[in-house]
């Protein structure tokens, strides 16, 4: 999903300047582009929108144009992914909150997106009943790497933090799990992060599928 709206991002303002923007945009977003991937410590993988469209900005600064020209170019080349068309389930996820929940346990999810495509997202694909808090960027709560948001699914949940397990796929999610005082940090290969990315995680696994085991 990210890999396409990062090339298509740098058409699009290429576009509207005339300039060459590939190079310092895919490293102010950490996207590689001869791979393909986003890098899991880049602002691709743990920034809001609304502050990527603001580094955007700064980097067409930055880059020689007036305020007037880059607002422009950023208004005609600024397009938000879609998650509900883009995104696809790496496993049954339904199956998999149902039996979260039959062991006794609560899911909650905490994103970098915005609530209005989040909750698109869950309900495309079915699980809005089966997720009971969802902390989005735009909520108003400090986002990842800092521990507002787990905190505030603990106390929504009535659920102490050192009871709680952090699951992501970068070292942001890791980060915001460690510093909320979780119990338990696991990293999944499936998204972003690498094995040496989430090197610092209580566990690692293949693939979120993976998690019906620990339960």
């Amino acid at each position: 999903m990210w890999s396409g709206w990062a090339e298509q991002l740098a058409a699009g303002l290429e576009a509207a300047t005339g300039r060459s923007l590939r190079r310092p945009l895919f490293t102010m977003l950490g996207y590689d582009d001869r791979t393909g991937r986003a890098h899991a410590g880049g602002a691709l993988i743990a920034t809001p929108m609304g502050r990527l469209r603001d580094l955007t900005m700064t980097l067409l600064l930055g880059e020689g144009l007036d305020r007037i020209s880059a607002q422009a170019a950023l208004d005609t080349a600024w397009n938000a992914p879609d998650p509900v068309a883009l995104a696809h389930p790496l496993t049954d996820l339904g199956r998999l909150l149902r039996e979260i929940r039959a062991s006794g346990r609560r899911s909650a999810i905490v994103t970098s997106d915005d609530r209005e495509p989040t909750d698109r997202t869950l309900a495309a694909l079915g699980l809005t009943e089966l997720v009971e808090v969802v902390v989005c960027a735009d909520d108003g709560i400090a986002t990842k790497p800092a521990p507002d948001a787990v905190l505030y699914v603990c106390t929504t949940l009535g659920v102490a933090p050192e009871r709680a397990a952090v699951v992501g796929d970068s070292p942001a999610d890791l980060e915001m799990g460690r510093s909320a005082g979780a119990g338990l940090t696991i990293g999944v290969r499936t998204g972003v992060g690498a094995a040496g990315d989430l090197a610092s995680a209580d566990v690692t696994l293949d693939s979120v599928a993976d998690l019906r085991p620990l339960l």
